[in-house]
């Protein structure tokens, strides 16, 4: 999809230098109108890190304060972007071929809407990126 997304972006290029003839309005409608479909195209993933999580869970507290500012920076997170998921409300539709968990917190590798790899728990930042790296090895090429 990221593919399409850059297609489209090179295409609104070329077409606003050929609408240098047109008139001002003209070129205006159509640079918004290849906004307007960048904006409704929605841009995916085929990896994501689902972290299943709950209100009071003192790990998952302990992640966001060690790992949670972090990872959103990292290669890690261009590779598999964190998704969370509260397992105290309903388990999402896309989710369906996914195994609940009642262990908190549990990061789920998914790939395409299949499971990865699993990992319960948290034991300190060094531990989670070793794991999640293991995992991350397992996403095919």
């Amino acid at each position: 999809m990221q593919f399409f997304v850059y297609i489209a972006i090179m295409q609104m290029k070329i077409d606003q230098q050929d609408c240098m003839l047109m008139p001002k309005n003209a070129r205006q409608i159509f640079t918004l109108a290849g906004l307007f479909f960048l904006v409704l195209t929605p841009v995916t993933w085929s990896a994501e890190l689902v972290m299943l999580e709950r209100v009071g869970c003192v790990w998952c507290m302990r992640w966001d304060e060690e790992v949670g500012p972090i990872y959103p920076k990292t290669a890690e997170s261009k590779t598999a972007p964190l998704r969370r998921v509260d397992i105290d409300e309903p388990w999402p539709d896309d989710l369906v071929n996914i195994a609940k968990d009642q262990f908190t917190p549990t990061f789920i590798l998914v790939d395409d809407g299949k499971e990865i790899g699993r990992m319960r728990g948290y034991a300190g930042d060094e531990f989670f990126w070793v794991l999640l790296d293991e995992m991350l090895g397992k996403l095919p090429l």
